[in-house]
């Protein structure tokens, strides 16, 4: 009796406690701004002022529920078995995405009946995360390579990128190159690699800028350079972002009290709520938001590195530099300290099939905890 009720407490496990609580805060942080920054835009477009809050946390609840079932139901090693096939129907996805019916002149989305829309370069981070997971853990002892840290993981760059990058998502090929970068720097992949391919990117860039591949890249650097060369056009959002941002000050106007939302900021509830939150929370609101995805990054990295396998060791690794990543693109462009890209911030921007899929991500970092837990008890 005494060792099947061991047996039973072992094969329960226990999750991060740390890294949930972290989550529900900044998720918590993130719906209440998102209500905030939304509720104008939203009466005015749809005459609801719920109207994205309502489908926001709808989503939020599949995606709780979602992240609990796979931390303890899901083994995160059957990963390991599916991480080809998950990569194999995201190109896929990603393909078909194609023939979609635009969105605001760009192809990015699927519709789907009930969810919506789903954006496949969201799920193709997280197949990138897998798959690279998967090759990581098998080739560890000869990442030092090129036959080991380099080729096995060029056919996958160079298809899901330029399949992101064609979809005119300049962001979202970034992101998805960073996170490659990453996961291969911390698997073990030599310096010298990225000197390598940081110079093929450049003749690759020069190339396109002489055959006038990159003239919306360009358009895209004169306004980050001088927003106001096109005031009321390319340069508008950024503008009124800035303007935010000023007005928030170091204590900000106060939950609610924003003024650029009302109809200035374009869409604030998406890509640019950072700005909506600094001019609400000032300085020191939008530092502790800084400051509570630094430590679930952290907290992130604590996890992968007490994980039982360099499978999951990898997997955490690539979900906390996604979240890191993004969020750090995201306040560069809101900030203007890069290029407008188009980037969502991780648990504020609105996005529901995202949101989703992030959490479900968040149950995976979970599972890896508990198994890892479960080796010590």
């Amino acid at each position: 009796m005494a060792f099947q009720k061991g047996r039973e407490k072992k094969s329960r496990g226990k999750i991060d406690l740390t890294f949930l609580i972290l989550v529900f805060v900044i998720l918590t942080i993130g719906l209440i701004m998102l209500f905030s920054a939304s509720y104008v835009d939203a009466l005015y477009r749809e005459g609801d002022s719920f109207f994205y809050i309502k489908k926001q946390f709808i989503f939020a609840l599949v995606g709780i529920a979602a992240m609990f079932f796979i931390a303890y139901v899901v083994d995160y090693h059957i990963l390991h078995r599916f991480a080809v096939p998950i990569l194999l129907v995201t190109e896929v996805l990603l393909v078909v995405v194609y023939f979609c019916p635009p969105v605001n002149g760009v192809t990015r989305w699927i519709p789907l009946p009930i969810v919506g829309t789903i954006q496949p370069s969201e799920i193709a981070k997280f197949a990138v995360i897998t798959m690279f997971a998967h090759i990581i853990s098998l080739n560890f002892k000869k990442m030092d390579t090129f036959k080991g840290g380099v080729l096995p993981f060029l056919p996958i760059i160079l298809t899901v990128v330029p399949l992101v990058l064609f979809e005119r998502h300049l962001s979202g090929g970034i992101l998805i190159a960073l996170i490659c970068a990453v996961m291969m720097l911390v698997g073990g992949t030599k310096l010298r690699w990225f000197g390598l391919a940081g110079a093929g990117a450049g003749a690759a860039a020069v190339a396109a800028y002489f055959l006038g591949l990159l003239d919306s890249v360009w358009s895209r650097i004169e306004v980050f350079i001088d927003p106001f060369v096109d005031a009321r056009g390319a340069g508008f959002q950024n503008i009124q972002a800035l303007y935010a941002i000023c007005s928030g000050g170091l204590m900000g106007l106060g939950l609610g009290n924003s003024r650029q939302k009302y109809l200035y900021i374009p869409e604030p509830q998406n890509d640019f709520i950072f700005a909506i939150v600094c001019e609400e929370l000032g300085f020191v609101g939008a530092a502790i938001i800084i400051i509570l995805f630094a430590l679930l990054v952290w907290r992130g990295f604590v996890i992968a590195s007490k994980a039982k396998d360099k499978f999951g060791s990898m997997l955490v690794i690539g979900v906390v530099s996604q979240i890191g990543l993004q969020t750090i693109l995201n306040i560069a462009v809101v900030t203007k300290s890069v290029p407008n890209t188009g980037i969502p911030l991780p648990f504020f921007s609105y996005g529901g099939s995202a949101l989703l899929i992030l959490l479900a991500e968040i149950g995976v970092v979970l599972n890896v905890s508990r198994h890892s837990m479960m080796e010590k008890n």
